[in-house]
């Protein structure tokens, strides 16, 4: 856990009845252990590994409270936690429909898997689809695995594609955004469990602020500048 973490970190709502489920059928398995087994070594040894396994549930579900400080409306915050594995040119074919910056952030298990609104503004559009399971730090896994899109316009009409993916193990991608309503980069733009990818398109010109490789922090790290509108006289 990284040190902003400490500082104030709760369980996202996502995982409260999974955790609550979870945490009963092991107290229920510990207590019939302990009752029908006169040896207590099994109680002992399943004790020490459920304490482990829910540890590593709380610690995925965990959401940790950020407070972005930016108040550049150009400014594109990371969406995710993770590590950038592409930073490309490339031609978006489903929605934008033209040449864009793809930024992509890769999530372990460990990470924490909530998303941010990556800029303040509208969402114009929002689209749920169907698809593989492939590894998703694999580039195909943008265009191919089950993942969900989220275009947000801001107030210079400029727009960025959130496109949440999931991977080989991550089966359900949650998604907050409503086409219509506007958010600020604060708050949740959705969920997705068990390790994947997020990719965010921008503008040709945005002035791009992270490396390969790099370790990023949802609603944190500055991933980019979207390029300036230059006024008409």
């Amino acid at each position: 856990m990284s040190k902003r973490e400490k500082r104030l970190w709760r369980v996202h709502t996502e995982g409260l009845a999974f955790l609550i489920g979870t945490a009963v059928l092991f107290a229920m398995s510990l207590a019939y252990l302990y009752i029908q087994f006169e040896n207590k070594l099994p109680f002992w040894i399943w004790l020490v590994c459920t304490s482990v396994l829910l540890g590593l549930c709380i610690n995925f579900y965990r959401f940790p409270k950020r407070k972005q400080q930016s108040t550049d409306p150009r400014a594109v915050l990371a969406a995710t936690d993770g590590k950038i594995v592409a930073i490309e040119r490339v031609y978006e074919p489903e929605v934008l429909k033209c040449e864009c910056i793809q930024v992509s952030t890769f999530m372990t298990i460990f990470n924490v898997h909530a998303q941010w609104f990556p800029i303040a503004g509208k969402v114009t559009y929002q689209a749920h689809r169907d698809g593989h399971f492939m590894s998703a730090n694999l580039p195909k896994s943008s265009e191919e695995n089950e993942r969900s899109s989220v275009v947000v316009q801001n107030k210079e009409g400029q727009l960025v594609l959130v496109r949440q993916i999931a991977g080989a193990v991550a089966r359900r991608i949650i998604t907050y955004a409503e086409v219509g309503e506007t958010y600020e980069t604060d708050e949740p733009l959705g969920f997705i469990k068990f390790g994947s990818r997020v990719d965010l398109f921008l503008p040709l010109d945005s002035e791009i602020k992270v490396e390969l490789n790099q370790v990023v922090w949802g609603n944190e790290t500055l991933i980019a500048v979207l390029p300036e509108i230059k006024s008409v006289k």
